[in-house]
């Protein structure tokens, strides 16, 4: 029933949990097991793999299922979760499946039952041979296997994210991928400061049946939001919209329509910042380099390997953006065949100018070497402690402490 799955299981009651574990491993999918909160949030938000479901435990010795599903929520699109509750819990989960959970089912329960109600919130599997599109982590496979499956839709998508992460492609890649991909796929710039509602009501018109990308839609001023939840009542055309991490807040302070918010954040795509991508962003430029090289008289041989050690270890607090820009620069100025770090980054160069305090140089130097141990170990915390050769707790203290 479930081969070639893989879980993410967060319950601390240890009879309970070997008992589910046996179960679904006996079902032939693959778990991960943790007992606490703060190790439930890595393993689903840095997996080793993508998770096709969580089951998890409302209550929790160190937090709580509603931790870590609105943690997980703020940075990726959550995998399905399965939450686990007592009697005095129901309201709580109820509040979850309102917020984006899957399910959830009261203790005790029958493990037929149990098993039966898994299956139907399991995340559909990505298509075999899926074309890496956001990137090859974890993380991005994830983002990429949602788009295949939105991309069989013609539900509203909100794709949520900081800038130069490239929401406008993963946008013109859902459209490609779908039964619209004949039909015209526009465009429309809601950053703009003149866009005028007249101008999102052509575009309602040019678009005919194909897919209409606004482009910052919590930029939209009131008459824009009207006339865009108007059109969705019997809209011919598919709609995709992006937003920055705040949205909320907007529809808060009364500045967004809530039920608009609402028709968006019902399928919703959100995609991690390069900084917790180390990964990603070294493929990204190579990526980047490639289509940059094929356009040069004189062709370079390549980025250097320390060169993309400095890209992974790079917080890229602009994302894809500031990779490309920084990377057309490196390869206009680089004096011989390869690319290398101070070419990227030219404030290497400038280092030995300026003075740092010892605290502050340490601070950084463990920020990047606890970020490259929780990729390699998949946000595994002990695992990662081990390899740092530190505690549990003065790891768990760092990342608290360098806000990670």
């Amino acid at each position: 029933m479930l081969t070639g799955r893989y879980l993410v299981l967060i319950e601390d009651d240890a009879l309970m949990g070997n008992s589910l574990l046996q179960r679904l491993e006996l079902e032939g999918a693959e778990v991960t097991w943790v007992k606490q909160a703060i190790r439930g949030i890595w393993a689903v938000r840095t997996p080793r793999r993508p998770v096709d479901a969580v089951i998890c435990d409302i209550r929790l010795p160190d937090g709580t299922g509603e931790d870590i599903f609105n943690t997980v929520s703020r940075s990726i699109t959550p995998p399905p979760f399965l939450f686990i509750t007592g009697q005095g819990e129901i309201d709580q989960a109820v509040r979850l499946l309102r917020a984006g959970g899957a399910d959830y089912m009261t203790k005790p329960f029958d493990t037929s039952a149990f098993l039966g109600r898994l299956t139907q919130i399991l995340r559909p599997n990505p298509s075999v041979g899926l074309p890496a599109q956001t990137g090859i982590s974890p993380l991005a496979r994830q983002v990429d296997a949602v788009v295949a499956e939105f991309a069989r839709h013609d539900w509203p998508i909100l794709i949520r994210g900081g800038r130069g992460l490239g929401k406008e492609g993963i946008a013109r890649c859902i459209h490609e991928l779908s039964d619209r991909c004949s039909a015209p796929f526009l465009a429309v710039n809601a950053f703009r400061d003149d866009l005028p509602a007249d101008e999102l009501v052509a575009a309602f018109e040019t678009i005919s049946d194909g897919t209409l990308f606004v482009n910052g839609v919590g930029r939209l001023d009131g008459a824009g939001q009207h006339r865009l939840m108007d059109a969705l009542e019997n809209a011919p055309f598919r709609l995709i919209a992006s937003c920055g991490t705040r949205i909320e807040e907007k529809a808060e302070a009364g500045d967004f329509r809530s039920d608009l918010l609402y028709v968006l954040v019902a399928n919703e795509i959100v995609v991690p910042p390069l900084s917790q991508r180390g990964q990603d962003a070294v493929w990204l430029a190579g990526q980047m380099f490639k289509a940059l090289n094929e356009r040069r008289e004189v062709p370079m041989r390549g980025l250097s390997e320390l060169a993309l050690t400095a890209i992974r270890d790079h917080d890229w607090p602009g994302n894809g953006r500031e990779l490309r820009s920084r990377l057309l620069r490196a390869m206009d100025v680089a004096t011989g065949d390869w690319v290398y770090p101070a070419d990227v980054f030219p404030e290497l160069n400038q280092e030995h100018l300026e003075v740092q305090s010892l605290s502050e140089a340490r601070d950084v130097a463990e920020r990047r070497q606890i970020i490259k141990a929780l990729e390699r170990t998949g946000g595994q915390i002990a695992e990662t402690a081990r390899l740092l050769k530190v505690s549990r707790t003065t790891l768990w203290e760092k990342m608290q402490k360098l806000g990670l």
